[in-house]
């Protein structure tokens, strides 16, 4: 069969065979030119891909989405098709039948076979290049005890992310058209009266299942501060004192790369003193709040809230509890219309706030001088100690990414002020960019999990007796998490998920050979 003769190469060519799907043939395919424009689309729905109506404006889009199923001949005579011929094709031991349309005369291809693979259509996509005018459709959905093939690709080395301008607000992390979506589903529900569907804990509930995992995410913050605390009285840090620079090593390096407001006047070089905890683990507070669906924190009124670390907040939010920091703990869901609450569960009165408690408890999940609450570790610990601060650090990050998908943490996209609860605060504290225009109000929007932990990278320095890092070099050199490069300088194994970034497998050259280099 002439028409089963490309499938056949093409299966051989890509060594890969589909469980099920169909090649759709145009009517007309001397109207492509090869190659072939974008037309295929993917459906929302499925895997099936079909022709967009541009190209077939004459003909209805239902003609050209028929299933693979189409082998059964009463199902395809009542889908108006017909069956020209079949073959078995023994290279891929596979069964192709070819069927007709009858209104347009658009010709079918369907393949079938039973690879325990369950490959998707879009495998084949090369096809568009060698066959013009050939669609793959793929006949069903893959079940859950069914998978997909993929060849692992280990990123060698990736790029460092990029330095968001100060002039310029952040960019959402939810796609504005859907917010959009969402606003007026919202709106058009408030304006029939009807109230708003919430789950826990968008109704003021918790979730049982992510309490233990606030409480693991607690825990390991504490050990993080902790095993850092100690890691610093061994291995240097140096951070600027003009800028938010830090590095990690003997020294500081070269590099001309100094934002302060008086760098112009050292050409740009960073001005080092000895960094602390805060260098390394960026403090990132929030206000504390009693109820989160409570009265909202006004400009007057913000120093009757405590400032703990977002962290902290947010384990708190998600059922740790701490008695000096109480939290409200709702049985009865609230209700919503639109933005407004109709029910808040009833009036319970805050207790008063916990100001300035000296309390040992409150100070270990603090950053605020903690390298003087721990003393200097034996030596022969220090690599178990840098081993257990790494392991921390990557619990708190997954703990902090699984909270943030159900409790809600708001981030101002013009400066770092996070605040974890349905909506943000009226504090008037904004000093970004145009905050003139809002009155120093925050843009609030969903944060992200580098706005709640940030990771703050640092150059990876590889060997911390040799000379320091040069700015001639600069594209040479890797990056890593400042708590990271503590750790790995400190003896611990580098984590896979960072050695990309840190560039393990450039070779650096030495200075007088830059300029014979590419």
């Amino acid at each position: 069969m002439e028409r089963a003769a490309p499938v056949r190469s093409l299966s051989l060519t890509s060594s890969t065979y589909l469980s099920h799907f169909s090649v759709l043939f145009p009517f007309t395919p001397s109207r492509f030119s090869p190659p072939p424009p974008p037309f295929l689309r993917r459906h929302s729905t499925s895997t099936r891909l079909r022709l967009t109506s541009s190209y077939f404006p004459n003909r209805n889009r239902n003609h050209f989405s028929t299933r693979a199923s189409l082998i059964s001949s009463p199902v395809a005579r009542g889908l108006g098709f017909e069956k020209i011929s079949d073959e078995f094709i023994p290279e891929c031991k596979s069964k192709a039948v070819m069927l007709r349309h009858v209104k347009t005369g658009a010709q079918v291809m369907s393949v079938s076979n039973q690879d325990e693979k369950k490959f998707k259509c879009q495998q084949f996509n090369k096809c568009r290049s060698t066959l013009p005018g050939v669609i793959l459709c793929a006949n069903r959905k893959l079940r859950p005890d069914e998978f997909v093939w993929k060849r692992n690709q280990s990123t060698q080395n990736v790029d460092f992310p990029p330095k968001l301008p100060k002039k310029k607000k952040k960019p959402f992390p939810i796609p504005f058209k859907e917010i959009k979506q969402a606003a007026k589903m919202d709106k058009k529900l408030a304006s029939k009266g009807i109230e708003k569907p919430l789950e826990p804990p968008k109704n003021g509930l918790l979730v049982p299942d992510l309490v233990p995992v606030a409480y693991e995410v607690f825990d390991a913050w504490k050990l993080l501060i902790k095993g850092l605390s100690q890691l610093l009285h061994v291995i240097p840090v140096y951070g600027c004192s003009e800028c938010s620079e830090v590095h990690v090593a003997q020294t500081g390096h070269f590099i001309l790369d100094c934002e302060g407001r008086t760098s112009s006047t050292r050409h740009s070089s960073h001005a080092w003193v000895k960094g602390s905890v805060n260098d390394i683990l960026v403090p990132i507070e929030s206000y504390h709040l009693f109820d989160p669906f409570g009265k909202r924190i006004m400009h007057d009124t913000r120093f009757e809230y405590d400032r703990i670390p977002a962290v902290v907040e947010l384990c708190i939010q998600a059922g740790m509890d701490i008695p000096e920091y109480p939290s409200r703990r709702r049985t009865n869901p609230i209700r919503m219309v639109g933005r407004r609450v109709l029910d808040r569960g009833g009036h319970l009165e805050e207790p008063e706030p916990f100001h300035f408690a000296e309390s040992s408890s409150i100070m270990d999940f603090d950053t605020y001088r903690a390298s003087e609450r721990f003393p200097h570790p034996p030596l022969s610990d220090v690599p178990k100690i840098a081993q257990e601060t790494i392991n921390a650090y990557q619990i708190v990050r997954k703990g902090v990414r699984k909270l943030m998908k159900k409790y809600t943490v708001k981030a101002c996209g013009y400066c770092s002020e996070v605040h974890v609860g349905p909506w943000g605060h009226n504090a008037k504290l904004c000093g970004s960019f145009k905050h003139q225009w809002r009155d120093g109000k925050h843009g609030w929007q969903d944060a992200t999990i580098d706005e709640v932990l940030p990771p703050n990278y640092v150059w990876h320095v590889r060997d911390t007796n040799g000379p320091p890092i040069m700015a001639a070099l600069k594209r040479y050199y890797g990056k890593a998490p400042a708590v990271v490069e503590v750790c790995v300088q400190a003896g611990a194994r580098i984590p896979d998920e960072y050695r990309p970034m840190m560039r393990l497998d450039i070779v650096i050259p030495d200075s007088d050979e830059t300029g014979m280099i590419a």
